[in-house]
């Protein structure tokens, strides 16, 4: 995507032009992807300007912990083409639509939430599908509100990073002022997951986006969560990368923080999507993000 297009995105979602973002993998909206891979010490070399890209970190059961290499953006991402079709490219989607009222395992988790309620509302005020907003907070945290750790920033229901919760609550605000009256104000916010969920809601609608400036059409959850988890500079790369792609090649990762993540310096692009599909569901892991 050149500098050009990805600056209109920008602009039309109401956020300054610039770097983007992490969680998982490498730095992205959670920024804890980098240096441990989702809840690890992250090292994520954030791109200048805003907003700042999101950088996912891991610590809910079952997903290994992150760390990025020092020179390195952020990773993790999908497609929406199943393991082994080497489709992952092409942008087509056969899952449903956004909707609001979401569904699906990673939607039970976070509606079973005091919060979740709120969260559903926060995601459809951002045009963003429950659905994807739930897999999100699934994937960073298991949907529980935990502190920063690590040395690092990522924190909440939805692990971002200060920069990044920052430059997308403020893009959310220019989004739609009339949120301004249900959240917590300043970094406090952070640890509010209503609050939370409206950054985290810009964060995927931006990465949607821009993913649809690269000609997907319509982005699933596993496709934008690339670009949410590795960041803006190579998550859409990642998105759009056939199964049988090397991942270390696109990502530029080092073989030890591979390994931190369970993955060798051999791994394909559709090895790392079965990892997300396995966690989320073939359904959520396909749903449309943008409603």
């Amino acid at each position: 995507m050149s500098a050009r297009s990805r600056k209109n995105v920008c602009l039309q979602n109401g956020a300054s032009p610039g770097g983007r973002r992490w969680l998982w993998f490498v730095a992205g909206a959670s920024g804890a992807l980098a240096a441990r891979a989702a809840n690890a010490d992250p090292q994520v070399v954030l791109p200048s300007g805003l907003p700042v890209q999101v950088r996912p970190a891991y610590s809910e059961p079952g997903l290994p912990a992150f760390s990025f290499p020092t020179g390195g953006g952020s990773l993790l991402g999908g497609s929406t083409g199943s393991v082994g079709t080497g489709n992952g490219g092409n942008g087509s989607t056969s899952a449903g639509g956004g909707s609001s009222g979401g569904s699906g395992d990673a939607y039970n988790t976070m509606m079973a939430q005091s919060w979740g309620s709120a969260a559903a509302n926060a995601a459809s005020a951002m045009g963003v599908s429950a659905t994807a907003l739930a897999a999100t907070c699934v994937m960073e945290s298991n949907c529980q509100n935990v502190g920063a750790s690590g040395g690092g920033t990522a924190s909440g229901a939805f692990q971002m990073i200060n920069s990044t919760y920052t430059a997308d609550i403020n893009g959310a605000l220019a989004y739609d002022p009339a949120i301004s009256g249900s959240i917590v104000s300043g970094l406090t916010g952070q640890m509010d997951p209503t609050t939370e969920a409206y950054a985290a809601s810009y964060e995927l609608r931006t990465d949607a986006l821009a993913l649809q400036s690269d000609g997907i059409t319509d982005p699933t959850v596993l496709q934008t969560r690339a670009v949410y988890q590795f960041g803006g500079s190579v998550g859409p790369d990642v998105a759009a990368a056939s199964d049988s792609d090397n991942i270390a090649e696109i990502t530029g990762l080092s073989a030890a923080s591979l390994a931190a993540n369970g993955l060798t310096t051999s791994s394909t692009v559709g090895q790392w999507r079965q990892t997300i599909i396995n966690k989320l569901g073939s359904a959520t892991a396909n749903q449309t993000v943008l409603q």
